[in-house]
């Protein structure tokens, strides 16, 4: 069978994925060449990889493409809904452009490739999240769950996946959604970009749930499912502002005055965060893992399984999946690196290889590395495009600021290895830029900037070297595979990140930087099947240290994740790191200019 390209298009996270021989070949989100976060539109970029990856030149090359949206799913319901509230109307006109942008993506796809697409398959938003769980896991039949804001007019669904089929069994329809629900808090808290929430989970860990009794007004539960208290929103009522549209995709306020009535006034962007909103904070996250808590019970009893595949924007709170252990029966659960919508590309290629053209399964998703991985010619030509003077080769060159840069090449992975946790042993702030880029948000040993979890001023000299971010957010530790059961007091491992795990309480002391204020870590396990060259490197750590672990967060600056070598060495060059390894050639930092 041809390849199967499948399309996360006209919505927040646009991506692209391509499967051939049955498995994922490569998989990208467009931000990561249009550095804009959460870049939203036709991945008209992330396509052309995609195709490149399976040497396809031309659309008919392929056997499908899949798109993860479905305009018409239930359209009399949303007649009806939208004739019940007229107000809601004067803002459907952005919904409804974006709708005819989805079905006219066949011309899309012939104005921006050569050849004729091959048929265009549109698969149920969430559907597309289940498959993207169910479909890439281990799991021959699971339990299988899907939550996040909304996507054709569902915000929830639970099915059950068996073999290459997936059973829907509920349904929770627009306007319900606990993804609303955690955007319209964020909003209140002032954090007002999309995406924002992970800052809400980070500054929960400061408060305590003292407003759950109020907030359980706003999100009642019925039964094991849930219901929001529409006087505190405003999508239904009024309809919100929202644009999809090539750029950086925006959503209007979703609350209204009544929740200020009911917690207090709504903090303003650059007001100070006092413990109110840190309380409020821990409220909201309260309130979500006892309604996401039920869900998950509830699909568990439905199915009568103990496994859970589980997907959407909101399997990303890291918070409560590492707690499913202890509030739920699940025995295993398997969440995949891009769980959030841009994961849906990979889901509706799943969907269609599967469910639709009945192909059985064989592939298992065991790492995040699917993104773009570029040649030491391309690392040597951003050195000598990047460094005036070096044409890329060995030596010691000055950048712009005056600082003495050293440059050599380091071919041995066992020396890289050593020398690189020396570094970091030492004290130094480390880009490590390796192989190909992480298919998902978080950056998982191939995109990173490392440093030494022991250091308790770590935190903050990584905010004035280079994030520049909030002081309450936290700090991620790498922990080898093998030794994570000494130091997490849950032995199941997460390769992808995406669990919160107490850090064992005689061991916090030791790692600070990345133990959070809670006593807890976000922790990605390494195996050394899955990246031997960033467990050799925490490995090498260890020996000098004692500590199997490395901090580890995005190799970013307040921007998408860096894709090209020449991202990774401008992102160096104007922040305050100390060394850069790209590949086998490593920069040192001799000296930095005065601050």
């Amino acid at each position: 069978m041809k390849p199967i390209l499948g399309l996360n298009a006209f919505h927040a996270d646009a991506s692209a994925a391509v499967l051939a021989g049955g498995a994922l070949v490569a998989g990208v989100e467009e931000e990561r060449f249009r550095r804009i976060k959460h870049w939203a539109g036709f991945p008209s970029q992330a396509i052309a990889h995609c195709l490149a990856e399976v040497g396809a030149s031309r659309l008919d090359e392929l056997e499908a493409v899949a798109v993860s949206r479905k305009p018409r799913a239930y359209l009399a319901r949303k007649i009806l809904l939208a004739l019940g509230h007229p107000r809601s109307l004067r803002r459907a006109a952005g919904r409804a452009r974006n709708l005819g942008a989805v079905a006219s993506l066949e011309g899309r796809l012939r104005e921006a490739f050569p050849g004729t697409p091959p048929a265009v398959h549109g698969v149920e938003h969430h559907l597309a999240h289940l498959a993207s769980a169910f479909f890439c896991s281990p799991f021959e039949e699971a339990a299988c769950l899907t939550v996040d804001g909304f996507g054709d007019f569902v915000s929830t669904m639970l099915a059950k996946g068996r073999g290459n089929q997936l059973e829907v069994l509920e349904r929770v329809h627009f306007p319900h959604s606990l993804g609303q629900l955690y955007t319209a808090i964020t909003q209140f808290l002032g954090f007002p970009h999309f995406g924002d929430e992970y800052k809400v989970m980070g500054l929960a860990a400061y408060g305590e749930p003292r407003f759950l009794p109020q907030l359980r007004q706003v999100v009642p539960a019925e039964g094991e499912l849930f219901r929001l208290d529409l006087s505190y929103f405003r999508h239904l009522s009024e309809g919100v502002d929202m644009s999809w549209d090539d750029g950086e995709p925006r959503l209007g306020n979703l609350f209204t005055p009544r929740l200020e009535l009911l917690l207090g006034p709504a903090r303003k962007p650059q007001e100070e965060l006092d413990q109110r909103h840190k309380d409020l904070a821990a409220s909201l996250q309260a309130l979500y893992e006892e309604r996401f808590f039920a869900l998950v019970r509830r699909v568990l009893r439905l199915t009568g399984c103990r496994r859970l595949a589980l997907a959407g924007g909101c399997a990303m709170n890291s918070l409560a999946n590492g707690k499913l252990f202890r509030e739920t029966d699940t025995e295993e659960v398997f969440i995949q690196a891009a769980a959030g919508d841009a994961g849906t590309s990979l889901g509706a290629a799943l969907y269609v290889q599967h469910a639709v053209l009945g192909q059985p399964r064989s592939f298992v998703m065991e790492h995040a590395y699917w993104g773009p991985q570029y040649s030491s010619e391309a690392v040597r030509a951003a050195l000598a495009e990047g460094l005036p003077g070096s044409a890329g080769r060995d030596g010691v060159y000055r950048d712009a600021s005056g600082a003495e840069i050293a440059l050599e090449t380091v071919t041995d992975p066992a020396e890289l290895a050593a020398r690189t946790a020396q570094g970091l042993a030492a004290g130094e702030v480390v880009g490590w830029y390796q192989g190909r880029s992480e298919w998902g948000p978080r950056a998982l040993g191939n995109r990173s900037i490392l440093a030494d979890p022991r250091r308790g001023d770590m935190k903050e000299l990584l905010n004035r070297k280079i994030k520049r971010r909030e002081s309450f957010r936290p700090f991620a530790p790498s922990v080898l595979e093998e030794r994570a059961a000494e130091w997490f007091t849950e032995r199941y491992p997460d390769p992808f990140m995406i669990k919160v795990y107490p850090v064992r309480p005689e061991k916090r002391a030791l790692v600070p930087a990345i133990t959070h204020a809670d006593g807890t870590g976000r922790l990605q396990t390494v195996s050394r099947a899955a990246n031997p060259r960033y467990w050799q490197l925490i490995a090498a750590f260890e020996r000098l240290t004692g500590v199997p672990m490395v901090l580890n967060t995005s190799f970013n600056e307040n921007e998408p994740i860096v894709n090209t070598p020449a991202e990774a060495l401008d992102c160096f060059l104007r922040t305050r790191m100390d060394r850069l390894v790209l590949g086998d050639v490593v920069l040192v930092r001799r000296q930095l200019p005065a601050c």
